[in-house]
């Protein structure tokens, strides 16, 4: 008997079956890295430039975002509005209206909270100095004047006038966009998208093993801000890492580089003490300036996870501490929401942000 059409045939079966498996295994890669990918191919179809109104409680890393966002061509900085948070709000208004002297920048700054949402007197503390700016005497403001108009007046009419276009970022406490939701919820539904330095990520805090600084300092202002339903990233204190942080040498550098440069370096010169002292670590973490770096550059997230944020406002051990539950992943106790908030950032090109940092300040 002749088996050869027998063999052939079963031949031809096996060889469309591995070319199947092989066609789905490839579909699959190709599905998960555009998965990864998607945060920031989302981001590159949005309309650039990005309208902002910046939020800073303006330590030395909240003038270093704001240095950043005035360099970049990406955003358009509708305002700054301040807040009581690393130093007084006298402080901060000083402070953001001399980075925007520095940067050459004709920005209005409005004036925020001096306490917490529920009322009492922020505790303050900087580890970037008694003026959160080095004590390196750089702060003297003569060219921008204060607004008259409080900073939540500011953001509800901003938003109001432009429905969809204002994203707000959140660089110290969030406070004012708290005390704007609760005088005028409707209004603040109507924000594009909030961005939050704040948060431990999936890591540990920095103000408690389980807690960040901003979200700590008044965690009910953070509840309210995730629970209105506005789409958040959220970039946490995970986030930042060696690569992303100015070591002495690089300090120092910074200081021949440029004016601008210069102003950086310094006011981040008691922070590198701090470190140093407290963790043996001579290096600044500027937090708010890598948050900035995924608000004005769209390539600069490789990674985030679609999540539900749960923030502990009662007092005690856990408070500040922000719980995300992934979407997509099964908990043993079957806890499911009916929305995922936000978008926390998991990947970021963490070698790239010093070299790109410094270059835009150069232009």
């Amino acid at each position: 008997m002749d088996y050869t059409g027998v063999e052939c045939d079963s031949y031809a079966k096996k060889s469309l079956y591995i070319r199947s498996v092989f066609s789905i295994i490839m579909t699959a890669a190709l599905f998960l890295l555009a998965g990864q990918a998607c945060y920031a191919d989302a981001d590159r179809a949005e309309d650039y430039p990005k309208r902002i109104i910046i939020d800073a409680d303006m330590g030395a890393d909240d003038a270093a975002a704001i240095l950043l966002a005035v360099k970049s061509k990406t955003v358009n900085i509708e305002g700054i509005t301040v807040v009581a948070g690393n130093v007084s709000l006298e402080q901060a208004q000083k402070n953001a209206m001399m980075t925007l002297e520095v940067a050459g920048a004709d920005i209005p700054v409005y004036p925020g909270s001096t306490k917490t949402f529920s009322g009492e007197t922020r505790e303050l503390f900087s580890v970037y100095g008694k003026d959160g700016m080095g004590d390196a005497d750089l702060i003297h403001p003569q060219k921008n004047e204060l607004q008259k108009k409080n900073a939540i007046d500011y953001m509800l009419e901003t938003v109001a006038a432009n429905p969809g276009e204002i994203e707000i970022v959140i660089l110290g406490p969030a406070t004012n966009v708290a005390r704007a939701i609760e005088k005028d919820p409707a209004t603040m539904k109507k924000v594009k998208r909030f961005w939050s330095m704040g948060t431990a990520g999936f890591g540990s805090g920095n103000a408690t093993p389980v807690a960040e600084f901003n979200v700590f300092k008044d965690a009910k202002a953070y509840k309210i801000m995730l629970d209105l339903g506005v789409p958040v990233t959220i970039i946490g204190f995970d986030m930042v890492t060696a690569e992303t942080s100015m070591d002495e040498d690089t300090l120092e550098t910074m200081k021949e580089i440029s004016p601008i440069h210069r102003f950086v370096a310094l006011a981040n010169g008691k922070l590198t003490e701090f470190r140093k002292k407290y963790l043996n670590e001579p290096n600044a973490t500027i937090c708010d300036a890598l948050a900035m770096g995924a608000v004005v550059w769209p390539d600069f997230v490789t990674e985030s996870e679609t999540c539900h944020a749960s923030c502990i406002d009662v007092p005690g051990e856990t408070l500040g501490q922000v719980i995300f539950y992934r979407k997509n992943y099964t908990y043993d106790t079957m806890i499911s929401f009916d929305s995922y908030n936000v978008e926390v950032v998991t990947g970021m090109k963490w070698g790239d942000f010093l070299s790109r940092y410094n270059d835009a300040l150069r232009d």
